[in-house]
């Protein structure tokens, strides 16, 4: 690890193309859907609801948990302009292809059994959107908040140059457990782009997958950072939260804190090649002495909390120390060699994506789409339209 990798990273920014400056929007720019990975509640989509309709923009929105399908199809026909695909993505669900070998159960297990369907609703997108001839997509979380017009055409006209570009989020910070503790103990902290707000060229050549681990859009657009050409168009804003409201979030999140950041430390460390920089990832000696700047890092966090807790309140610094010891904990189980066994069993998964995605067929109907990745409770439907739906459509084939 180089010099410049070893020291403490608190922002990622020179990996960036930005042209939120340079850009020109022009109106006929526009995705041809904008994608919800939704979990919250119908209400809080009304935001992307809304601006999908005066945009004349399609919605696909994906749900799961408290998004229940027949509420958000309610809302979109009160929406005046307002059209979404509408589809309830069943517990557990993947594609009908073979089972990332990144989503094995000992990296689960050291993920202290995380359970999210974020990554499968992102690859439900990048898989539909191909499937049925799309060229551009822009992905929006269902907590993205001051998103408008014309971030939305800033994103689909970068996308004439790059392959993705996304959006930071400043307000509330889009930050882990760790990150989010260091920038209140005063230490500097950034915030890196991300998925939340993410607009991809299904035409570009190289594009990932989003695996099943905490960061999944840092290795998403990994290789793009690395060649400088994934695009930075602005800023937006998300809802707050509490991250440490549950310590147990720390843990869900080091895993994949981890090894994000000890990739992209890589990255940083000079100009070789991605898959130069991919050797030294697969690297055990890489992991060990990562994980020992890691640990530093937590426990610096931590002692700079002791200094200025009596600045917060009881509970607070109760909280937050209890979340930072979790982390520490939890990253101090994880091995060198299961890191690198992790980037490893990434690579062989995205070559195995990247073979299949560009072999699948570009010119189906949204109905052989859906059958063919096997969602089988959807609805189709818009203000003033006839609603469409299928509750139990029979899978026709499999993608891989």
């Amino acid at each position: 690890m180089s010099s410049q990798a070893r020291q403490i990273q608190s922002s990622h920014q020179n990996l960036l193309c930005d042209s939120s400056a340079s850009l020109t929007a022009t109106a006929n720019t526009l995705p041809d859907a904008i994608v919800v990975p939704a979990a919250r509640r119908a209400s809080e989509l009304q935001p992307v609801i809304s601006l999908a309709a005066r945009l004349d923009i399609p919605l696909l929105i994906l749900c799961s948990r408290d998004a229940q399908v027949g509420q958000v199809v309610s809302r979109v026909r009160k929406t005046f302009r307002a059209q979404a695909l509408v589809i309830e993505v069943p517990e557990n669900y993947q594609p009908p292809c073979p089972e990332p070998l990144t989503s094995a159960q000992r990296f689960h297990d050291v993920s202290a059994n995380r359970s999210s369907d974020l990554s499968a609703k992102r690859n439900i997108g990048l898989l539909l959107g191909r499937l049925m001839g799309w060229k551009k997509i822009l992905f929006i979380d269902d907590d993205i908040r001051a998103l408008n017009p014309l971030h939305v055409r800033r994103l689909a006209s970068s996308l004439d140059r790059y392959p993705v570009a996304s959006m930071a989020s400043r307000e509330y910070p889009d930050n882990s457990v760790v990150c989010h503790a260091r920038r209140i103990v005063g230490f500097k902290q950034d915030v890196f782009v991300s998925g939340a707000t993410l607009g991809v060229n299904l035409q570009a050549p190289n594009l990932s997958f989003f695996a099943d681990v905490y960061n999944e859009d840092w290795f998403f657009f990994a290789r793009h950072a690395a060649e400088r050409a994934l695009a930075k168009t602005g800023e937006v804003s998300q809802l707050a939260y509490d991250p440490f409201a549950d310590p147990q979030r720390a843990a869900r999140e080091e895993f994949g804190d981890l090894l994000a950041e000890g990739l992209y430390a890589t990255l940083e460390s000079g100009s070789q090649s991605f898959d130069d920089h991919l050797l030294t990832a697969m690297s055990p000696g890489h992991w060990k002495e990562y994980k020992e700047l890691r640990l530093h890092t937590i426990q610096q966090t931590i002692t700079r909390l002791d200094q200025v807790g009596s600045r917060l309140t009881t509970d607070d610094y109760d909280r937050m120390r209890a979340s930072l010891t979790t982390a520490g904990e939890l990253a101090d189980r994880i091995s060198p060699d299961l890191c690198a066994d992790f980037i490893e069993s990434w690579q062989k998964d995205e070559k195995r994506w990247q073979g299949m995605f560009q072999k699948l067929p570009s010119t189906l109907s949204r109905r052989d789409a859906l059958a063919e990745l096997q969602l089988t409770t959807w609805t189709s439907c818009g203000y003033g339209l006839p609603t469409e739906s299928q509750a139990d459509l029979a899978a026709a084939g499999a993608v891989c």
